[in-house]
């Protein structure tokens, strides 16, 4: 099955280098349209001959493709190239708390195949990475992956994760992952580059390249089980000096005039505004609830205190977000995960509180809009969190040097 958008062939944003290599002169055709030696030496102020050169490199390593022949203006008409999309394959995975997706992707983003199983996980990384990983190897198994090459590995957690390792840091609802080696041990199987992130920055990057291409300045907020944010900041995904940048559920929220709480409450965002959080709330209120797809479910069903409670919620998460909008000026907030797909109700108490207390010039053009993306934003995150990495000017020059040997 093909899942695709406009959007996945710019996953790399490119920028043209002072004397740019095979790399460089490939990012400039990763926005999917075909060019000419001519203008390719013309974007780059390169010699043709240069350009050719290093074009014929990337031919032979299959990473670009032959595209036709340009219109002539006299003589031969010139030939065109474009971005192969097929020169490898990228297993994405979206690990959750009761479920996991597998999938294969071209280096486009295009999902070719997937694959969702129900899990616990706290069954352990060695137990439930097997399983993925026997799921990956069907995958590429299947005709469409073609027997094309696996060039890299993408992982999201529901947990922190120190990205320069890809080891799990503390992981709340991760027992067993603590510093777990997770590339090491996805490794014995695919020797390829292996990529851990928390699933909130997966979900970002998936959410922007299906909804929201031309937008530098985002942020996804999940509120689910627990609370997170992914902040895409100046095009570029922001994980911060350890990986740990978008921790919202950790922020204390304030009580301002005409809250509802007592002054001296120092709970932080997910203990008020969580799915778990408001099963537990309602479940004070003589409601039978024990999770946040219960509170879901009674949210659908139309019980006034759990929309309440929900609205509350938003406006809890409004409270901090205010703070984040003033900071960081974002373009488009999203918000996602179970709690905000039970309706608007978290998204217009999100929107009450930020409206008010962020600044007129930051909220002038400031959008807070729900998920678009679909249960398969975060392996499409995943993938395109892998092609950036493989795809990066240093790797590929690296490749294309080691496809000449």
């Amino acid at each position: 099955m093909l899942w695709f958008t406009d959007a996945m062939v710019d996953v790399l944003r490119p920028v043209v280098a002072t004397n740019p290599g095979a790399g460089e002169i490939f990012q400039i055709l990763r926005d999917g349209h075909a060019r000419t030696k001519a203008e390719l030496a013309a974007l780059t102020g390169l010699a043709r001959s240069t350009v050719a050169l290093r074009v014929d490199a990337l031919l032979a390593a299959d990473l670009l493709r032959p595209a036709g022949e340009a219109a002539s203006t006299g003589g031969r008409p010139p030939a065109r190239v474009a971005f192969n999309p097929r020169a490898g394959l990228v297993l994405a995975v979206d690990l959750g708390a009761t479920h996991a997706t597998v999938a294969v992707a071209e280096l486009s983003g295009v999902i070719l195949d997937a694959r969702t199983r129900t899990i616990d996980i706290g069954e352990g990384p060695e137990t439930l990475l097997d399983t993925i990983l026997a799921d990956g190897t069907e995958l590429l198994g299947q005709p469409s992956a073609a027997d094309l090459p696996l060039l890299g590995v993408g992982i999201g957690v529901p947990g922190p994760v120190e990205h320069s390792t890809g080891r799990p840091t503390n992981p709340p609802i991760m027992p067993g992952w603590d510093r777990f080696d997770v590339p090491g041990y996805v490794q014995r199987t695919f020797d390829v580059p292996v990529l851990v992130d928390n699933d909130v920055n997966i979900l970002a990057l998936g959410e922007q390249a299906t909804s929201w291409p031309a937008v530098d300045d985002l942020i996804f907020v999940k509120v689910s089980t627990g609370i997170g944010a992914g902040i895409i900041a100046g095009g570029q995904l922001q994980r911060g000096a350890q990986g740990s940048a978008g921790d919202m559920g950790h922020v204390q929220v304030p009580t301002g005039a005409g809250s509802a709480r007592e002054p001296g409450d120092e709970r932080d965002l997910e203990a008020l505004a969580s799915g778990s959080a408001l099963a537990i709330a309602l479940q004070g209120g003589g409601h039978e609830v024990q999770s946040a797809s219960d509170v879901v479910d009674l949210v659908r069903a139309g019980n006034a205190a759990a929309i309440e409670a929900t609205r509350q919620a938003g406006r809890d998460v409004g409270e901090v977000l205010a703070t984040v909008v003033n900071l960081l000026n974002p373009s488009i907030i999203v918000l996602g995960g179970s709690i905000a797909r039970a309706g608007e109700h978290l998204l217009a108490g999100v929107r009450e509180v930020v409206y008010r207390r962020s600044i007129p010039l930051a909220t002038q053009h400031l959008a807070i809009v729900q998920s678009q993306a679909g249960d398969r934003a975060a392996v499409l995150g995943a993938a395109i969190m892998v092609a950036r990495e493989v795809l990066s000017p240093a790797n590929v020059d690296g490749y294309v040097a080691a496809k000449a040997r």
